[in-house]
Parts: structure tokens; C-alpha cells; sequence
């Protein structure tokens, strides 16, 4: 038996996006294993994470939903963290995991494991206040070299974090992110005249260009519109044709996927890019950035775009709109090379490798 801790301290429910999606699937499958006995730790505020396992709320641990507070919680836990520890009780695990890229708080006392979900701040540090790029820099720097393992969540974000934070490759372990092909398939739903892109209204995921995009392409095609899912997209006035559904449920999403005339996916930086995976699962065409992760997830199955360029983007769904099928087939071919079986199977692999005690 295995004793797994899974910090969910940083966490905050309904904005981290993709992160908190793979964490809550990583959840649900480990009770297929039954060599491996986890506890959640979880803050306050993200005290519902931990898909019926068991679990602890770490009430010393100052959890903020605000940016400021957020960070002022997070530095505390870092330079602080003794009550954090003896709360958390981590004589009673064998293998600590932190997901969210950030070891909060430092813990030496057990074989660790850390997710790096990316490091885009070093890339496009102009969507990052100076106060966040120091303290990502300060933190993630420090969480790469205290852990005993990084998990990278692709190739080109190992690649980067080997770069950028001086993580030896032979302590990253590449773990694929994945979606449910049960929730994600095919439907017999008739495809409707709308792209959609699902995601929060974060700078990076480049909203502004594909609206010049859009406006290139509804020349041409009045009708076609654009739906929009994800937070942060409320009071902004939206062009013409284009509508936002805010946050929408599992099933809503699934409906989106399904009637879509295609998926456009313009981000200009991804560790993974789950939504691509998504879309393809369930038959959905998909034209997509060409940046950071994409092309590796993408593989052949997707129309790739400059995400710079607004001709660019427009040319790559008149394309994939001209002719999906090929596109379509590539698809559902592709998505299930990533699932959260996958996925987890790769956790407790690192974690039995852990465990053992043959890693130094």
C-alpha cells in the first residue's frame, strides 16, 4: 500500500480552469487502484475537491480568492509553513503530490511530486503583472528544485521547464492530460452554423484576434457565428454575431461540441490544450494555434494557424469548414490516445517509483 497526499491548498474552485478539470479526473480514477490510499489536503475555499476521498481541510493555510490575497497566502505557506506541515500530518504518507504547479508548502520531509502546468509567464510575460512574474519566478524555481519529480503534462512543457528552470530531464516525467471518451463522443446532434471556443478570458487565450478573425470570416458568411464559453466574458461589448455563454455545465459543453460547425482554438500558450481533445472525441472539427503544445497534441487531426495573424486564422477555418470530414476522421481516431485512464495509469506509476524509494 502506497499513501498518497494530493495538496489541493492553492486551489481555487471555478478559475483555474483545466488544471482543477484534470485534478477532479485524476480523483475519481484512483479508486481503481487499489494499492494506492489517498488524502486530499485542501484550503477553505476548495474544501468540496476531493471526489469522496479521503480528505483533510488545512485550516491553517490562508487561502484568498483574491489575486493579492491569493499571493499573500501562497508566499506565507511558503516562507511559513510549519503549522501547514504538522496539520497536514505528513508522518502518515509515503508520497506527497502538488498538482498546481506550486510546492506550498515546502516539504522535505517525504518523496514529492510536482505538476509544472507550464511556464508561460517566461514566454509572454507581458500578460503577467511584475509582482506575479517575481513571484512565479521565485516560486516555481524553488518547487522544481525541492521536488523529488516534476510531471510536465508534454513534451514541450518538459522541454521548457528543462529549459527555463534547469530541471534535469531525467527527473520530468511527461504525463499526457486526457478527456472522458464516454462524456466526449460522437452524437447524432445536426452540426449548426458556429464555431466555438471554450475558454476563460485570459489574455493569452488571444479572444481579441480571433475576433478580427471572425469579423474577416462573417464577410463571406454572415450567418456563422461565434459562441463563447468560459469565464471573464461578461461585461465586454462583443461583436457582431458573437455571444457568450459564461460558465456552462459538463453536458452543455458536450451539446456545444456536438452542433459546432468547428472548434477554432487560438491560444498563444498551452501546456496541453484539453478542449482540442475534447472537440475531436466528439466528431467536432478542429482548427487550431500552431503555438507552445498544440501541434504535439493536435498531431495531423487539426487545420494549425499562426494565432498571431487574423488572415491566418480566418484562411484555417475557411479551410476546415470547405472540407471537415478528413479533419473529423483524424479526429476520432486521435482522442483516444488521451484519457484519463491513460493518465492516471502514468500518476501511480510515478507514484509506485516514489514509493519505493529509487529515485535519490
Amino acid at each position: 500500500m502506497i499513501r498518497v497526499g494530493l495538496s489541493a491548498l492553492t486551489l481555487i474552485p471555478g478559475v483555474v480552469g483545466g488544471s482543477e478539470v484534470a485534478f477532479r479526473a485524476l480523483l475519481r480514477e484512483l479508486p481503481h487502484y487499489p494499492e494506492i490510499e489517498p488524502r486530499i489536503y485542501l484550503s477553505t475555499i476548495s474544501a468540496d475537491a476531493h471526489e469522496d476521498l479521503p480528505h483533510s481541510v488545512i485550516t491553517k493555510y490562508r487561502a484568498n480568492r483574491s489575486n493579492k490575497g491569493r499571493l499573500l497566502g501562497m508566499t506565507e505557506a511558503t516562507f511559513a509553513g510549519g503549522q501547514i506541515r504538522r496539520e497536514m500530518q505528513l508522518d502518515t504518507i509515503d508520497v506527497l503530490h502538488f498538482p498546481f504547479s506550486t510546492m506550498i508548502p515546502t516539504v522535505e520531509s517525504v518523496p514529492t511530486v510536482s505538476t509544472i502546468l507550464d511556464v508561460q509567464h517566461e514566454f509572454i510575460p507581458q500578460f503577467f503583472s511584475k509582482p506575479e512574474i517575481a513571484y512565479r519566478r521565485l516560486i516555481y524555481g524553488r518547487t522544481a528544485r525541492k521536488s523529488t519529480l516534476v510531471i510536465a503534462i508534454s513534451q514541450h512543457a518538459a522541454e521548457t521547464i528543462h529549459e527555463r528552470l534547469h530541471v534535469p530531464r531525467e527527473r520530468i516525467r511527461v504525463i499526457y492530460l486526457g478527456a472522458d471518451p464516454v462524456i466526449f463522443s460522437p452524437g447524432n446532434l445536426e452540426r449548426e452554423p458556429f464555431l466555438l471556443y471554450p475558454a476563460n478570458n485570459w489574455p493569452h487565450k488571444n479572444h481579441l484576434r480571433l475576433f478580427e478573425a471572425f469579423a474577416v470570416l462573417r464577410r463571406d458568411n454572415p450567418s456563422l457565428r461565434l459562441v463563447l464559453t468560459g469565464s471573464k466574458h461578461y461585461g465586454q461589448v462583443l461583436p457582431a454575431g458573437v455571444e457568450a455563454r459564461g460558465r456552462v455545465s459538463t453536458a452543455e459543453l458536450v451539446r456545444l461540441y456536438r452542433t459546432a460547425a468547428a472548434l477554432v482554438y487560438p491560444s498563444l500558450y498551452e501546456g496541453f490544450g484539453m478542449p482540442v481533445i475534447e472537440a475531436m472525441g466528439t466528431g467536432c472539427p478542429v482548427a487550431s494555434s500552431n503555438a507552445s503544445s498544440l501541434p504535439e497534441v493536435c498531431g495531423d487531426a487539426a487545420v494549425l494557424f499562426d494565432p498571431t495573424s487574423a488572415e491566418a486564422i480566418a484562411d484555417a477555418v475557411t479551410t476546415l469548414l470547405r472540407d471537415p470530414a478528413p479533419y473529423v476522421a483524424r479526429g476520432l481516431e486521435r482522442a483516444p490516445q488521451f484519457t484519463w485512464a491513460r493518465c492516471a495509469d502514468a500518476h501511480v506509476a510515478v507514484y509506485r517509483e516514489l514509493g519505493s524509494g529509487s529515485v535519490s
